[in-house]
């Protein structure tokens, strides 16, 4: 499965079998948490084999079966936020292309003591689940192109790929609060894309544009533009 079959074939997932991930698997993961961890600045952490985080009162929501996931981990910044939804999605994306399934869970789960490190200067934003899905997810009601972007006629056929990509992305309670902006080249030739995050009362519209971001930047080719 290529990245754009998985930004197609993915949806958030609840229930989990009992299987667990296997060594190549746990291995493709813990190379890519440490390229985006260097990249980013992060400090997320993968935890298997551990259930005590999605079960209990905290964890409601109709999760099942979940023992392993992504820690979401990084410095306690406001500016940390998008980083975390970009960096995870990109492993959101990776985890579908090895078979798993996942689900970005917010609130919705108890903190473990011992089962990840978060150092005095970090907080932990959120976790993702991950395992072999019990159920296949199901799709979601989407905004439209013209809903959340300007791409029309005069406007890159990669631009409107990337809205298209950027409208699969999951957010929280499917709020799709974002929006990508074309913008013609100046003097330097160069094209841009202004990303923006609308108003919301649920809030986590700041790791939701990361996460469409990176969606877009996939749909798009991230060599044909630079963010505004």
């Amino acid at each position: 499965m290529t990245i754009e079959e998985a930004i197609r074939d993915r949806h958030s997932v609840r229930k989990y079998i009992d299987k667990p991930l296997s060594a190549e698997q746990i291995d493709i993961l813990q190379n890519k948490i440490a390229e985006v961890n260097n990249e980013g600045g992060l400090h997320v952490q993968l935890v298997v084999n551990e259930p005590k985080a999605f079960s209990g009162r905290m964890a409601y929501g109709k999760f099942k079966g979940v023992s392993n996931y992504f820690a979401m981990i990084g410095r306690k910044s406001d500016d940390m936020k998008e980083l975390i939804g970009y960096y995870g999605e990109h492993l959101v994306l990776l985890a579908q292309t090895l078979g798993l399934n996942t689900c970005w869970v917010a609130l919705t789960y108890n903190k473990v003591s011992g089962a990840y490190d978060v150092a005095d200067d970090e907080k932990i934003y959120c976790l993702i689940a991950l395992g072999y899905g019990d159920e296949p997810g199901r799709k979601q009601k989407r905004k439209s192109v013209s809903q959340v972007s300007n791409a029309g006629d005069s406007t890159p056929e990669w631009f409107g790929r990337g809205v298209e990509a950027a409208l699969l992305a999951p957010t929280a309670v499917n709020q799709q609060k974002f929006r990508f902006d074309y913008v013609a080249p100046g003097t330097d030739g160069i094209h841009r894309v202004k990303a923006s995050r609308g108003f919301s009362l649920i809030g986590y519209t700041k790791i939701d544009l990361g996460i469409a971001k990176c969606h877009f930047e996939i749909g798009a080719g991230h060599e044909n533009f630079e963010w505004a």
